[in-house]
């Protein structure tokens, strides 16, 4: 494998890094859809509930 090959795929590599922490970044920025809002109210319900229990 030649050094201009090793570069490429350096190249290549750090476009991908650079392009996914784009989209996670635009993700983590979005509002969380109702319908997860309501299951995590379900599910901290059910959680609580559970430890009254115990």
């Amino acid at each position: 494998m030649s050094r201009s090959d090793d570069k490429e795929k350096e190249r290549v590599a750090t476009l991908i890094d650079q392009n996914l922490k784009t989209i996670y970044s635009d993700l983590v920025q979005e509002e969380l859809p109702d319908r997860f809002k309501d299951l995590l109210a379900v599910l901290k319900a059910q959680d609580a509930s559970q430890k009254d229990s115990q």
